[in-house]
């Protein structure tokens, strides 16, 4: 009786485990899709404004670099990085240190529209964060915490 017992908890704890991840990631998937339409307003696709927001941060990068660092392929960042020409956003200068690469640049066009994204986003959820109570407000910023570690594990 007692190991049948044992196994009923260990199932129900693990059930339980299960759909408090499956809730998790419910949770995250609403969050990015309601910042995504916070920042999308500028009419960019959420990789092109992630590839403004990395261009910003880090500076100038090759196609490639681009491409490992969005986790996509590099014809498909490459198609990304046209569109991103031709609204004149970014601009393809020659490697400072090897003339035979090519690096993607913001220009300024490109720096303001992710600064009006950016500013877009932090709004939104400066809102919403405003929403919450002292205790939700220190819990989630003590999740963020979590949340950056996880996604460097």
């Amino acid at each position: 009786m007692q190991v049948y017992l044992s196994s009923f908890i260990l199932h129900v704890m693990k059930k339980s485990r299960d759909t408090e991840i499956a809730d998790l990631i419910q949770a995250i998937r609403l969050l990015v899709r309601r910042s995504r339409r916070a920042g999308a307003a500028q009419g960019l696709s959420w990789t092109e404004a992630a590839v403004l927001s990395r261009l910003s941060k880090d500076g100038p990068a090759t196609t490639a670099e681009l491409a490992r660092a969005e986790s996509m392929k590099p014809q498909s960042m490459g198609a990304k990085i046209v569109v991103l020409e031709e609204q004149k956003l970014v601009e393809r200068k020659r490697h400072p240190s090897d003339g035979r690469q090519v690096v993607i640049v913001l220009t300024p066009q490109g720096s303001a529209v992710c600064k009006m994204v950016q500013d877009a986003q932090r709004a939104w959820f400066a809102d919403i964060v405003e929403k919450l109570d002292d205790s939700e407000q220190s819990t989630l910023f003590t999740a963020t915490k979590i949340i950056q570690r996880m996604g460097e594990l």
